[in-house]
């Protein structure tokens, strides 16, 4: 089984991080270039990484052959949702006077995902699971720290589109859906 515990600790990292800048995401009625406007910049560069890894994840699972066709279906289609969000954060980033990060190497991303421990497709998709939970929860964790409101609602329609791949994928591996509410955040 794979090391989900390192994506996990991705995630915490992730939502540390990009929770941690409530003060200098304050952007409403600031100049482009004040430390607040850099907060906002480093906020979505930090959820830009996370896309990219996922759009990463997505290609070596794609390429692993340990998906059936199905599955590749929507993993594919999951991809692509990722490459949106990497579009518009990227145009936010740049919109804002940033500069968007670039990818890890392929390499980077095989040590960073623990992809040698993979071995079948629940092995993948749990990685995507875990993925999609951490990422829906950063996301989620980040939305008061903007002071732009144009942010806060890209940052929840990028959670809601990470939740829902995380219930599909946990419906996928015959997981019941949790029965608490407020199941994210």
């Amino acid at each position: 089984m794979i090391g989900i515990a390192s994506t996990g600790l991705l995630s915490v990292a992730a939502i540390g991080i990009l929770g941690n800048a409530p003060a200098l995401a304050r952007t409403h009625g600031r100049k482009p270039g004040t430390a607040a406007h850099q907060g906002d910049i480093d906020i979505l560069n930090v959820a830009l990484g996370l896309e990219l890894e996922a759009i990463e994840a997505y290609q070596i699972g794609a390429e692993s052959g340990l998906l059936q066709k199905p599955v590749l279906d929507v993993a594919l289609l999951f991809q692509g949702h990722h490459k949106g969000h990497r579009d518009a954060l990227a145009s936010a980033i740049t919109q804002l006077g940033g500069h968007p990060v670039s990818p890890k190497s392929r390499a980077e991303y095989l040590t960073s995902l623990n992809i040698a421990a993979i071995k079948t497709q629940e092995d993948v998709l749990r990685l995507a699971q875990a993925h999609e939970k951490g990422a829906a929860n950063a996301y989620i964790g980040v939305i008061p720290s903007f002071g732009s409101r144009d942010l806060a609602q890209v940052s929840a329609r990028i959670a809601a589109d990470e939740a829902a791949h995380w219930a599909l994928l946990s419906s996928t591996l015959g997981e019941s859906l949790p029965k608490a509410a407020l199941m994210f955040g």
